[in-house]
């Protein structure tokens, strides 16, 4: 479960701060500032990356940049408002690859790549619910990349977002499953390989095949398979398959079943 949530600060401020670029000027009063707010952003994604989201205090992010915490309060006015830029950041600067096809199904298999790459290169976003977006620039243009995978298929614009929105939550929960095996290797300084076979005497004794048959025969094939109890990659390729097939079902059904098509301005 997320620890941190996005849009928990001050709306005005935070929009401000999302939007900055598309502003027009207005002249800064007292002394210049050595800083930028994209410095600072840059440098507290670069901390979330290393250490996670929870090392990003203020006055942990005032030493990196090397002022004094107050001073950093000029460029952000909290660490709510902060996270809320360095998400959009990192949206912005999402890698977007070419899809494999022209189809529906290789371009959102595309969409879904892109934001596991995103989630792999900053762990911490697993760590943030985003019920809330911050709607800057970077989420908008990800947005807008991400329905066009969708587009011209049929689907009307709520269902449209629907289907986005559980192709992105299988990604993100995707994404926790992994951070939380890394994680778990983390903290026992050891692999899943190696702690399955520490523990391995321990499991015989208390696993019985005549009382848990399935599992003892499933879990011991997956097992064999994956050498852990649980492969985050190959949970992942088979679960977008499966994801990718429930849209098929829904998009390739008769028009008629699907519920009335999105209205072209003028009819």
């Amino acid at each position: 479960m997320a620890s941190h949530r996005s849009s928990m600060g001050d709306p005005t401020r935070t929009l401000e701060l999302l939007w900055r670029d598309s502003r027009p000027s207005q002249g800064q009063r007292g002394p210049k500032q050595g800083l930028t707010v994209s410095a600072v952003v840059d440098a507290a994604v670069a901390l979330a990356d290393a250490s996670g989201l929870d090392a990003v205090t203020m006055r942990a992010l005032a030493g990196k940049l090397g002022i004094a915490p107050m001073a950093l309060y000029t460029y952000v006015p909290g660490r709510a408002e902060l996270i809320d830029v360095m998400l959009d950041t990192v949206y912005a600067g999402m890698a977007r690859r070419k899809p494999k096809g022209t189809g529906w199904r290789s371009r959102l298999e595309a969409v879904a790549h892109d934001n596991r790459a995103l989630f792999t290169r900053h762990p911490w976003l697993a760590d943030v619910s985003t019920s809330r977006p911050p709607l800057g620039p970077g989420q908008m243009a990800k947005y807008e990349y991400e329905l066009q995978a969708l587009e011209g298929v049929g689907l009307e614009d709520v269902a449209q977002d629907a289907a986005l929105t559980f192709v992105l939550g299988f990604v993100e929960s995707s994404a926790r499953a992994a951070l939380d095996q890394r994680a778990a290797r983390l903290e026992s300084q050891m692999g899943d390989g190696a702690w399955w076979e520490a523990n391995a005497p321990l499991l015989a004794r208390m696993s019985d095949p005549e009382r848990y048959p399935l599992a003892s025969r499933v879990g011991t094939a997956a097992g064999k398979a994956h050498g852990a109890a649980y492969d985050p990659d190959h949970a992942y390729a088979f679960g977008l398959e499966r994801v990718l097939d429930g849209l098929a079902a829904l998009i390739e059904r008769p028009r008629a079943r699907r519920g009335p098509a999105r209205k072209k301005r003028g009819t």
